[in-house]
């Protein structure tokens, strides 16, 4: 017997200004029924991992295993989003718009000016080739301050005068569109990553927290579309505050984030596909277990 979907979105259902109550926590026994359901009927999108385990960014990756990654998803997802349009991750759009999957697509910009040239004119190709349904000039460029705003602007209108007529947009950190007004009007689509577990949020609280975090983006919009572009919770590593990750509270966080997505219907790309070793020198023990799929590509739930 398969699970009615609605019937948790009345469990669920709390206004978007309402951020007092607590999580509808799902019964243990139900969750992962409940999950299995939720992916057969299909979820928005994931970010795409791209790195087997020994293999970090730089390293040459195969068109195989990106083949071999994108058949996993694919029953799964409507969209993939890719963060760079070099060293292999071009392959990623090209492989997944032939599977008939839309895409996101990233370039990667940092504080090398003539890399970011050459992520921006391979994005530019990309799209002008039909891979590109949304493009992302940079990824928290501004969080960690690799370029000014300025610097930001111009790499943005650069893209948007070489694609008119594809969505242009800038992924960051919800709060950078409230402060960076200019990056804001610039914008075709607003791209805002959204973590709970970052700011130290109880596990409890989380999805209103998400919820918050959203919607003050949305408020300074201006009418544009809003996507999170990166949002979930870990499933074991070091506690952050009260942010605790487990395997349990992962699973309840990805639930109730595909719940809540569906029936307020805000797109989201969920945060990872697949579990990656490598980012554990960036971000501790923590950082190689945000996948819904383990490193070895089998489902953690």
């Amino acid at each position: 017997m398969s699970f009615r979907l609605e019937s948790y979105f009345k469990k669920f259902a709390i206004s978007h200004d309402d951020f007092s109550q607590d999580l509808f926590e799902i019964p243990e026994l139900e969750c992962g029924t409940l999950f299995q359901e939720i992916l057969k009927n299909g979820v928005h999108g994931f970010c795409f991992s791209l790195y087997e385990e020994g293999q970090k960014p730089g390293d040459v990756v195969t068109e195989e295993q990106i083949v071999r990654r994108i058949n996993i998803i694919k029953p799964h997802a409507q969209w993939i989003r890719s963060f760079s349009c070099t060293q292999g991750n071009e392959l990623i759009p090209k492989l997944a718009k032939k599977e008939g999957i839309k895409t996101l697509v990233g370039a990667w910009l940092g504080n090398d000016k003539e890399k970011n040239k050459v992520e921006l004119d391979a994005l530019i190709d990309l799209a002008k080739k039909g891979y590109v349904d949304i493009a992302a000039v940079g990824n928290e460029v501004l969080y960690r301050k690799d370029l000014t705003e300025q610097e930001l602007i111009e790499c943005i209108q650069y893209v948007k005068n070489a694609l008119p007529n594809i969505p242009v947009g800038y992924v960051d950190a919800y709060y950078e569109f409230s402060l960076r007004p200019n990056i804001t009007a610039l914008c075709d689509v607003i791209l805002c990553n959204c973590y709970p577990y970052w700011e130290g949020t109880p596990y409890q609280y989380a999805i209103q927290h998400m919820k918050q975090m959203y919607y003050q983006t949305k408020a300074v919009a201006n009418g544009k579309q809003v996507i999170i572009t990166e949002t979930g919770w870990p499933s074991q590593g070091e506690n952050l505050k009260e942010a605790i990750p487990s395997k349990t509270n992962a699973l309840q966080y990805f639930i109730q984030t595909q719940l809540w997505s569906q029936q307020d219907n805000v797109d989201v790309f969920y945060f990872s596909s697949f579990d990656e070793s490598w980012k554990v020198g960036a971000e501790g023990e923590v950082g190689a277990y945000w996948g819904i799929w383990d490193k070895n590509e089998q489902l953690k739930y």
